[in-house]
């Protein structure tokens, strides 16, 4: 009997403007943030995305796509920011404060 490689199962995740992308793989142990992503099929669906890949997280945690996932793990793919949170987060104060005068 030959010998396999024991199975993970692993999820990625990209919230698009319009719809939630998501997939389960089973991948064997040792295979990384960035061999998940080839193998999902994300590029081929996102090929906006193909000459530069979004930004990674396992669970919320940035990390690169070096990075070993374990059993259950989420990949997340993080879209780019189109405003800056903390200005955001300044304008609503003014915006607060002003409408107190």
């Amino acid at each position: 009997m030959p010998f396999t490689e024991p199975e993970l199962r692993v999820h990625v995740a990209f919230a698009a403007p319009t719809v939630l992308w998501r997939r389960t793989l089973e991948v064997p142990e040792g295979t990384t943030v960035g061999q998940v992503l080839a193998l999902s099929g994300f590029g081929a669906e996102f090929p906006e995305f193909t000459d530069h890949p979004p930004a990674m997280g396992v669970y919320g945690e940035r990390c690169d796509e070096r990075r070993v996932l374990r059993a259950e793990d989420r990949v997340e793919l993080y879209r780019p920011l189109v405003f800056d949170p903390l200005e955001s987060r300044r304008r609503r104060v003014r915006h607060r404060r002003d409408a107190g005068r």
